[in-house]
Formats: structure tokens, sequence, C-alpha cells
């Protein structure tokens, strides 16, 4: 447990941070699968319209720095030439 007072006030901020960090790997975990499921029953008209999705929450989670901007950037190409196969 924390003694110091800085201590104690980065752990309560770290237990709030964590609530938006795990929401926001969500989000793009819950996209993701979705759009999956899609690609994989050939429907490819939903799944587009999934990418603006995908794209927006993984933005965001660089933008808090919850992943790496190659990361974001390997994900939506993955997305994109998945995309481009299915049709």
């Amino acid at each position: 447990m924390p003694i110091t007072s800085s201590a104690k006030k980065a752990l309560r901020a770290s237990k709030k941070k964590r609530v938006f960090n795990i929401r926001r790997k969500n989000t793009i975990e819950k996209g993701m699968k979705d759009f999956r499921r899609l690609i994989a029953s050939k429907n490819v008209i939903e799944a587009t319209k999934l990418v603006p999705a995908i794209y927006q929450a993984l933005d965001k989670a660089v933008k808090t720095h919850l992943i790496k901007a190659n990361t974001s950037s390997r994900t939506k190409s993955r997305v994109m030439a998945a995309l481009k196969r299915a049709s």
C-alpha cells in the first residue's frame, strides 16, 4: 500500500484511468470481433460500415497512449486488407 500522500493520489488516479483504459480496449476488441465475424460470413457491406468506428476507437487509444501509433496503423492496414480480400 502507498505510504506518502502523493503515492496515495497516484493510486487513486491509476484506478480511475484503469476503468477508462479497459473500456477503450473493450471497444476496440468488440469492434474487431464484429468485423471479423462479418468478414467470415462474407457480409462486406456491414463490415464496411464498421470501419469508421474501428478507426475512431484506435485513434482514441493512440491519443491516450493506450496503444502505440504503429500498432494502430498496423491494425488499420489489416482491417482494410481483410476488407479488400473479402470483396
